[in-house]
């Protein structure tokens, strides 16, 4: 059923704002258009392509969460964190973080991305790479999206040092993956005490 332009673009906003994650693409097919008009719905609209909406979406959840570095130093869009336990990062490969002769990503990107990530996710006021053990498994090319999972495997918190795994797809498939050693300030080590007594 067609529904006229304006309570189109009434409900779009409406979805939008439920899923900011949604697509153009997933947004044609739900109102029976094409995605031109859906991109000229929201240009009318002003409202922002997704790349966008995810970032500010990430910056306004994670800007007060994320303590060891700006929000805006991570490599990648944050679109989820839990402090000491998990975070997932996308990082969308375009021109510039590709080799221009054969499209393929660079491998610092994907390290830099992996490796912010594993910052971000320390609750410390500081949080510096002391070491990484790193394996890049396939190459990525320009405009695949890399998604990024990190997750804190152990916490040591006399010598302030914490493990975090990070492992990196595209479409499922792993890409890159790395485990991380983290070195963090001693009097902040932990604040979740009931979750490693063995610390204690």
């Amino acid at each position: 059923m067609r529904i006229n332009k304006k309570e189109r673009q009434a409900l779009l906003t409406s979805t939008i704002k439920e899923n900011p994650f949604i697509t153009d693409e997933e947004l044609a097919e739900k109102f029976s258009v094409s995605v031109q008009t859906i991109r000229l719905d929201r240009l009318e609209l002003s409202i922002p392509e997704l790349r966008e909406r995810i970032k500010h979406v990430a910056e306004k959840r994670f800007e007060d969460e994320v303590r060891s570095l700006p929000i805006d130093e991570v490599i990648g869009e944050i679109i989820d964190i839990e402090l000491d336990r998990t975070a997932i990062s996308i990082l969308d490969i375009i021109e510039e973080h590709v080799f221009k002769r054969n499209n393929i990503a660079r491998g610092h990107h994907l390290f830099a991305q992996a490796n912010s990530l594993a910052v971000a996710l320390i609750n410390d006021e500081l949080a510096l790479t002391a070491k990484a053990n790193i394996q890049f498994t396939r190459s990525v090319k320009r405009n695949e999206r890399v998604i990024a999972k990190a997750k804190v495997v152990s916490i040591d918190s006399d010598n302030g040092r914490t493990i975090v795994e990070v492992s990196s797809f595209v479409n499922n498939e792993l890409v890159f993956k790395g485990e991380f050693d983290m070195y963090r300030s001693h009097n902040n080590s932990i604040k979740d005490e009931n979750q490693h007594e063995d610390s204690n």
